[in-house]
């Protein structure tokens, strides 16, 4: 049987609403999209990363630090269509699964990484990762919470608090959802041609538009610490913390 070939695919911008700039702000003295690239790097999961975007900033910064940039067009709405023009670029055709490591998550777990490659080869459309969620994060909307079906697929993600735990006894496990998604390229092209979702538009979820056309998404369950991606100040506050604490 033949071996996967995996690309991994880290679509940035600068124009982020709540933080601008966000793949150049400094994370110990290194801009973000690096450490974003360097994490995935060390997960072993991937054959090849790709920094993609349309700022020739962001690619230099990728370059500088040892990593290929691929400028991509200026009109992408989402992470997933720009990982999508990458995906299809005739130079990238020999890799059989494609990794979108969102360029706002430096401290992905590696068995994140290598979790939402597993889904696929078991045979779901779309894999990504989730992990217990700190209770103290679990009200704040900018953390996506998941929950599953009892085969480990994605039943719905929320910025919500869900599962409700309406006794109120507490006790209640919630998963919070990660920033990768892998796919086999076939998947990743029938994703791009999908009108959006009422869900999506609601939640301003990318994911829900997969779901709810129908596309399974398998979730690993990864027991590693992880924070929220970073969309705001306060978020690259508390991974400046988390980076000088841990190294």
């Amino acid at each position: 049987m033949p071996v996967d070939r995996v690309l991994g695919v880290i679509p940035a911008r600068l124009g982020a609403e709540r933080l601008p700039g966000k793949p150049l702000r400094l994370l110990g003295n290194k801009p973000l999209i690096q450490r974003v690239a360097l994490n995935a790097r060390a997960s072993d999961a991937l054959d090849e990363i790709v920094v993609a975007s349309d700022a020739d900033e962001v690619l230099e910064a990728a370059t500088a630090a040892g990593f290929r940039g691929v400028k991509t067009r200026g009109d992408h709405t989402s992470g997933t269509s720009r990982v999508g023009e990458v995906a299809a670029l005739a130079e990238f055709r020999e890799f059989t699964i494609v990794v979108n490591v969102q360029g706002d998550e430096p401290f992905l777990p590696a068995a994140a990484i290598r979790g939402a490659v597993d889904e696929v080869v078991r045979g779901w459309d779309v894999g990504t990762a989730a992990v217990p969620l700190d209770p103290k994060f679990a009200p704040t909307p900018n953390v996506v919470k998941v929950v599953l079906d009892e085969l480990g697929r994605a039943l719905y993600f929320s910025r919500a608090l869900i599962p409700h735990d309406r006794s109120g006894k507490g006790g209640v496990l919630y998963w919070q959802h990660l920033g990768v998604y892998a796919y086999r390229p076939v998947a990743l092209a029938l994703w791009l041609t999908l009108p959006p979702t009422a869900p999506e538009d609601a939640e301003r979820l990318e994911q829900l538009r997969a779901l709810g056309h129908g596309m399974s998404i398998g979730v690993a369950r990864v027991n590693a610490q992880a924070l929220p991606g970073i969309d705001t100040e306060d978020d690259l506050r508390r991974a400046e913390a988390f980076l000088a604490a841990n190294g």
